[in-house]
């Protein structure tokens, strides 16, 4: 079946092509040969004697030569197309495997470490990637269609009551409220969603200018004051006094925003929240620090996709993408975003590049 398939490719008839321009050449060559060595004969000879022994058996070394040469090239070329095509019919038979099957399935290396196990290598990691990015997808898709139930399903429940129940003004303005509250909530997942998209495609670096770091991180930690105070958090500002960065303004308060919200909601009542600004090899770092439970090791990895949160059950307020925000808005910017523990409590770290000298 092989040694068919072999005998059909195209790869077989590429070098039966390259082994009869090749058979060309040496035949000229030995023709070249032949002919000198007659001449070469006769000219030291000349025509005393006969040299028709001496002719016959030059001709029948040409001949075996061009024999041995036409068995070995046609041997060469069998084994080499067989083992292009076995590795190739193996590449095939996978990708029938995963259209039939699923994405589980991937190439077998041989462990020769030449350029067929490294093109299977790098479609198994594509395929890899490929199934991880599928995973993604579903669980995304899972938990929009959670967080979508909740608030639609109490604004059906609200509908519902207001359908059978007589018209109050207090109790129709309630209801309307509440049920705007929760389309808000929607619409903005939304729009999140529809951010987040924007950013990753890097569409708003136009926006960026030479901004200090410090200032907006004070803009964000006087703007997050009163929210702190309420469950008894220290929120402060540290570090250096000017730390120049290039960005968009804009981005980078959401993405601290977010940061030092998630210190406070997600910290212990009572403990204390902290951002560091620092100018560092020629960039710039800011890091926010809290004493609540922190992130456990194996979730670190999972806690920036999108939707994604540490409490499965989804019954407390968010949707999951804050932090998406942030990966996105780090991204745009060139910026290495990293948590670390606390001991106790959390710090996400976001390192950014060194400003381009203009």
């Amino acid at each position: 079946m092989l040694l068919a398939k072999t005998l059909r490719s195209s790869t077989f008839r590429l070098a039966l092509i390259a082994i009869a321009a090749f058979g060309l050449i040496v035949a000229a060559i030995m023709a070249y040969v032949y002919f000198g060595t007659i001449a070469y004969v006769q000219g030291r000879v000349g025509d005393a004697g006969d040299h028709s022994g001496f002719t016959a058996m030059i001709e029948l070394a040409m001949v075996a030569v061009a024999v041995l040469l036409a068995v070995l090239a046609g041997v060469a070329a069998v084994l080499v197309t067989r083992r292009t095509v076995g590795r190739i019919e193996e590449i095939n038979a996978t990708s029938r495997a995963i259209m039939l099957s699923g994405l589980d399935r991937r190439i077998p290396l041989r462990g020769s470490h030449d350029e067929w196990d490294r093109v299977a290598e790098n479609l198994n990691q594509m395929l890899d990637r490929i199934e991880t990015l599928m995973g993604e997808v579903k669980q995304v898709s899972d938990n929009v269609a959670h967080d979508l139930r909740t608030p639609l399903t109490r604004m059906r429940g609200r509908l519902e009551k207001a359908y059978h129940t007589p018209r109050n003004g207090e109790a129709d303005a309630t209801l309307i409220g509440d049920t705007i509250a929760d389309l808000d909530a929607v619409l903005g997942m939304f729009a999140s969603i529809t951010r987040i998209s924007e950013i990753e495609t890097r569409a708003r670096r136009s926006a960026f200018r030479t901004l200090s770091l410090t200032e907006i991180a004070g803009e964000v930690v006087e703007l997050y004051d009163a929210a702190a105070e309420q469950v008894a958090t220290r929120l402060s500002l540290d570090g250096d006094r000017e730390v120049a960065i290039t960005g968009d303004r804009d981005l980078l308060f959401d993405a601290i925003a977010n940061l030092v919200d998630n210190a406070i909601k997600h910290g212990r009542a009572g403990g204390q929240v902290t951002v560091t600004c620092r100018s560092a090899g020629g960039g710039a770092v800011i890091a926010i620090a809290d004493d609540g439970p922190g992130i456990p090791t194996e979730e670190r990895d999972h806690v920036f996709k999108r939707f994604y949160r540490l409490e499965q059950s989804r019954y407390t307020p968010g949707n999951g993408l804050g932090l998406s925000l942030v990966a996105a808005v780090a991204g745009l910017h060139g910026a290495e975003i990293a948590l670390h523990d606390n001991a106790p409590g959390l710090t996400v770290r976001l390192s950014f590049p060194a400003t381009p000298a203009r």
